[in-house]
């Protein structure tokens, strides 16, 4: 992965803009090291495959990121992206790490499921 840059990450974003496509969508802040403090409190969310088609994709901020998808009855929004990559088979992969290089959120976007 590399580190965001906005006008790159938009025109792939782009290309996505219209189709049904295949959403990865987890965040997280610690959910699997949870067991070794419990007076920590974890929380995440989590979401593989869904199908969706979005009609307008944004990517705003000055780092780290965040991404904004116009869905026909909503949003989806992830926040804290901060390093990206497309893969050779077409796939927008988004990441946010944290100060000690930890994933704290990711955003995929894929023609076909992961």
């Amino acid at each position: 992965m590399q580190p965001i840059r906005i006008e790159e990450v938009q025109t792939v974003l782009n290309q996505f803009k219209g189709q049904d496509v295949y959403l990865h969508l987890e965040t997280t802040n610690g959910a699997y090291a949870a067991h070794h403090n419990e007076g920590f409190f974890s929380a995440g969310a989590y979401i593989r495959n869904g199908r969706i088609r979005f009609s307008h994709g944004k990517i705003v901020g000055k780092g780290p990121y965040r991404i904004g998808l116009k869905l026909e009855l909503g949003w989806i929004y992830a926040e804290g992206l901060t390093d990206w990559e497309m893969t050779d088979k077409g796939q927008l992969l988004l990441a946010g790490h944290d100060y000690e290089g930890k994933l704290a959120v990711a955003l995929q976007l894929s023609h076909e499921p992961f």
